[in-house]
């Protein structure tokens, strides 16, 4: 950068070089010295930048993947979850504090006395991000045309259901600015899930179930992907997608049109544009550390290093909490043959992923105390249950939940009392004397998530097993789980439902004909031809009852009882083993007024209510 001292000295200088040499090449060369000088004293004026800064107010975040799709119903990705979160509102929301239910597109409710119906009344003059009106004709349409629409493959249709036929709520318009739900049966996470759902607007997508795409599917498969136009993604949040550059950045400009005002009638929120930028973890430490992002979701190995800088380096760390997320080891139990009649995981491992007692071997094996002193650096606790311990629903190891504390002798006991035996070398064997080998899928871009599976194969081969890591990019990873094409699996399920606390929201996993029923997927209502000779345990079909129960009772008291029973199923059964809950940690430039994280609501729940000042 040049300072106005210097210039004035390199000014002199070229006025004296050109006076030597003008008779030989004339003035342009005077001109071509200043004009140089000055654009680079322009370029580097500090104060200009400043004035840029002023002019456009920014908050800059970070991501180690792409989404997956700008297609709500459809979207399966965590990252992918963050940018609906910033662009698009259901008729209710969750304060990221408190936990409380409050109004959002709607503007009041009305709850009878049986709790079977709600009138939502919508706030007057709502509008989409293209300035088109938002009415009660898009409600009924995002909820009958799109999530109830049985040709369309979302997992939110799941979480709808009610009671043992799987019934679902209907929906009515009353006027333009209210609509009727009615539940078939009692419904406790009713307001929840009725509120919490993204509105689509339905005179972009209405013809999008009309007519077909490619291969004789609906259109509104190939709309608002990760190719799409950003003008053509119409919104109804605080943001709207401005540009997407694959694999660099995603960038958000305020919605002119979203509903909110301050005491000055002045339009929310107080930040022009956020830019999140996709790099690895690593990379983001190193960008974060440099100024260039300003806020940043702090993994265990980087949490030592910000701790020593956070003064110097104006920033406030952020402990949540634990994280509303579920990292697990999980097998393929899927025993169903695709439409070649192959069958989706080889017979021989099959056989071993189908044993409890290989499960419980392996979660015996696995060192959790180990993960969690040198992965998470002692950022986290030991996960026991599928439902997370800030849940009033959790039921707690000292409160009878089984658990299994690492022991690797347990592990071959229980190997051997199955028909395994070791050959000389220590490998295992099984029944017919194959090596115990199997392939374990993990993303690429987590660091941690790495680290685990790496551990994970050292566990298990102290017991015999050789695990060969499968790493791939995350979206590709999404697409080996879609077809059912994987063995076993080190993952995250990241709870961002309107309620984590309620234990419905993980419905889509659990029940076996969920879209997310990971480790057994059925068939899918658009496959042609589906799979063949899928077939559900008894205890997935216990799991199934216990939840159809607990959704119908409205007695929180017997609600508890019924999920404390699904909690022991699961960890007798072990469908997925839980590994090690980490801290919800994040990092912001004390210049980012108004942030208020935590583990329920994350960095971005009041993003309305966000400013970037200078102190």
């Amino acid at each position: 950068m040049i300072g106005s001292r210097l210039f004035a000295r390199l000014l002199i200088s070229g006025l004296a070089i050109a006076q030597r040499i003008r008779q030989a090449r004339g003035w342009v060369l005077l001109i071509v010295i200043v004009g140089v000088l000055a654009v680079a004293l322009t370029g580097c004026n500090p104060t200009r930048f400043r004035t840029e800064s002023a002019q456009v107010s920014q908050l800059v975040f970070a991501s180690p993947s792409n989404p997956s799709t700008f297609n709500p119903p459809l979207n399966t990705s965590f990252f992918s979850t963050t940018v609906f979160g910033l662009i698009n509102r259901g008729l209710a929301e969750t304060n990221g504090v408190t936990g409380e239910i409050e109004p959002e597109l709607a503007e009041s409710w009305e709850i009878s006395e049986d709790g079977l119906q709600i009138i939502y009344t919508l706030r007057d003059g709502l509008k989409w991000s293209d300035g088109q009106p938002l009415t009660a004709d898009d409600v009924v349409f995002t909820f009958q045309d799109i999530y109830l629409n049985e040709a369309i493959p979302t997992s939110i249709r799941d979480i709808l259901r009610i009671g043992a036929t799987g019934a679902y709520p209907s929906v009515k318009k009353l006027d333009r600015r209210r609509i009727e739900f009615t539940a078939p049966a009692p419904f406790a996470p009713f307001l929840t899930y009725s509120g919490g759902i993204d509105i689509l607007p339905k005179h972009m997508l209405e013809d999008t179930l009309r007519s077909d795409g490619s291969a004789g599917q609906l259109k509104f498969f190939s709309t608002w992907g990760i190719d799409a136009d950003p003008r053509e993604i119409i919104c109804n949040g605080p943001y709207r997608i401005k540009k997407f550059v694959p694999s660099e950045r995603l960038i958000f400009e305020r919605n002119p049109y979203y509903w909110r005002s301050d005491a000055e009638g002045n339009p929310p929120p107080d930040i022009d544009r956020i830019i999140l930028q996709i790099m690895t973890d690593k990379s983001q430490l190193i960008s974060f550390r440099s100024g260039g992002l300003d806020t940043l979701e702090v993994t265990p190995e980087g949490f030592e290093l910000l701790k020593r800088e956070e003064a110097r380096g104006k920033f406030t760390l952020y402990n949540g909490g634990p994280a509303f997320n579920t990292r697990f080891l999980d097998f393929n139990l899927n025993q169903a043959r695709n439409s070649e009649g192959k069958p989706l995981v080889d017979p021989i491992k099959s056989r071993w992923f189908n044993t409890l007692a290989f499960r419980q071997a392996v979660a015996y094996a696995i060192d959790r105390e180990r993960m969690k002193n040198t992965i998470y650096r002692g950022l986290g606790e030991l996960q026991h249950s599928p439902i997370n311990p800030q849940s009033p629903f959790y039921l707690s190891p000292k409160a009878g939940l089984k658990t299994y504390r690492y022991n690797p002798q347990r592990s071959k006991q229980l190997l051997k009392e199955a028909g395994f035996t070791y050959n000389s070398q220590g490998q295992l064997l099984d029944w017919d004397s194959n090596r115990v080998r199997f392939k374990l899928l993990v993303k690429s871009e987590e660091k941690s998530r790495l680290d685990a599976a790496a551990q994970i194969a050292e566990d298990l081969s102290k017991i015999g097993m050789q695990v060969d890591l499968q790493v791939l990019s995350f979206n590709t990873v999404i697409e080996n789980l879609t077809a059912r094409n994987w063995e076993s699996y080190v993952g995250v399920f990241a709870n961002r439902s309107l309620d984590p606390l309620d234990p419905h929201s993980g419905f889509n996993v659990w029940f076996s004909q969920g879209r997310l029923h990971q480790f057994n997927q059925g068939p899918r209502p658009t496959e042609d031809p589906p799979i063949q000779g899928w077939q559900v345990s008894d205890w997935e079909k216990a799991i199934d009852r216990l939840f159809t129960l607990g959704v119908k009772e409205l007695d929180e008291t017997k609600r508890r009882e019924i999920y404390n029973q699904f909690q022991q199923i699961v960890q007798e059964q072990v469908p997925f083993f839980y590994l090690v809950n980490s801290l919800a940690l994040e990092a912001a430039r004390d210049r980012v007024q108004n942030f208020k994280f935590t583990a329920l609501g994350g960095a971005f729940w009041n993003v309305h209510e966000l400013e970037v000042r200078e102190k």
